[in-house]
């Protein structure tokens, strides 16, 4: 089993994925347990890493973010400290959601959304362009959205 879990940590895992506002007592019943066990479990799994936090989805559009972008980069040097640095000036930037180290031809992907092309333009040349070690930028434009998941594949279920 995967990081010692059982059926039945699996089963609460698959649950919270699905509606991480359930209640203790309404996964207790779907799983024919009593609520002390699945409470238990439940911070064990957090207290164990398995589970890292929980998050609303929210819809980007609602909130005026109608372009997303992933944007590869390479970085002109490859020491550690300038690895460091990278990361550490790409997690101030508010509009990257997520950023990802790479290997083959670039060095980071970086998903970005902002409102629109005047604000990814604003993003690129006042901020991406302004931190350190960085050599070539390339652009890709999100033009439909056709999944996006938040849970694990189901299969390990």
């Amino acid at each position: 089993m995967l990081k010692n879990l059982d059926e039945i940590d699996l089963k609460i895992i698959k649950l919270l994925q699905e509606n991480a506002k359930s209640t203790i007592k309404e996964m207790a019943d779907q799983l024919n347990l009593s609520n002390t066990p699945v409470f238990d479990r439940i911070k064990r799994l957090e207290k164990n890493g398995v589970i890292t936090g929980y998050a609303a989805k929210i819809n980007r559009d609602a909130l005026g973010l109608n372009l997303m972008t992933f944007c590869t980069l390479t970085l002109k040097g490859h020491r550690a400290e300038y690895l460091d640095d990278f990361q550490r000036e790409v997690n101030e930037l508010a509009e990257v959601v997520e950023c990802y180290h790479l290997t083959g031809t670039f060095d980071y992907l970086l998903k970005v959304l902002v409102k629109d092309m005047a604000d990814y333009q604003g993003f690129i040349t006042k901020k991406l362009t302004k931190l350190s070690n960085i050599d070539k930028v390339q652009s890709s434009f999100v033009l439909t959205e056709l999944k996006n998941e938040t849970t694990l594949p189901q299969n390990i279920f």
